[in-house]
């Protein structure tokens, strides 16, 4: 039952666990197009690295092991895309069709939209009907697919693109700010 979990903002001394749970999406699996795991420092790096401009999130189960994690980061490295951000969320199997997912993208949906984010972009490689019918029913619609655009376990792969619109977007936009890497 979700109410064993406390979801909460990520710190480098959660990289252990988000390890655990993002191994079996870059070992054996197309999930993420990764080809080596990420060390645990690595993670720990990636966490301090974008917190201040991009959340991330991790679900803490009651024995305090992490049972998932979304996280937001650039989308692409320009000034003028500073207000769009890519989004994930991985759960690890015994927490999976429970609704954590849906959950953690809540409430960091709610956090992008308190720090200016007006759209959130998601890669899926395809075919993945799980994380499809998660997004789409998360509000998603289908942005486009760019065909066998990644090899990784001796095939190429498709990957989708799917959007979300957290925010109507203004006429001028405030700046975000600057310091915390909002302008590439």
């Amino acid at each position: 039952m979700l109410g064993l979990l406390q979801i909460r903002p990520a710190t480098a001394a959660d990289a252990p666990g988000v390890h655990a749970v993002y191994a079996p999406a870059v070992r054996g699996s197309v999930i993420s197009f990764e080809h080596e795991m990420p060390s645990v420092e690595e993670i720990a790096r990636r966490i301090e690295a974008d917190s201040d401009r991009y959340p991330w999130l991790v679900a803490e189960a009651s024995d305090r092991s992490i049972a998932g994690y979304a996280y937001a980061t650039t989308w692409r490295h320009r000034a003028a895309y500073r207000w769009t951000c890519e989004v994930s969320a991985y759960v690890a199997a015994p927490f999976r069709k429970r609704g954590l997912a849906r959950k953690l993208y809540g409430e960091l949906f709610e956090r992008l939209r308190d720090s200016g984010f007006v759209m959130a972009v998601a890669g899926i490689t395809l075919p993945n009907d799980a994380s499809v019918a998660l997004h789409e029913a998360l509000g998603f619609e289908p942005a486009g697919v760019f065909p066998r655009c990644g090899y990784k376990l001796g095939g190429w792969h498709d990957v989708g693109f799917w959007r979300l619109e957290l925010a109507e977007r203004p006429e001028r936009p405030q700046t975000l700010d600057t310091a915390q890497g909002a302008t590439c």
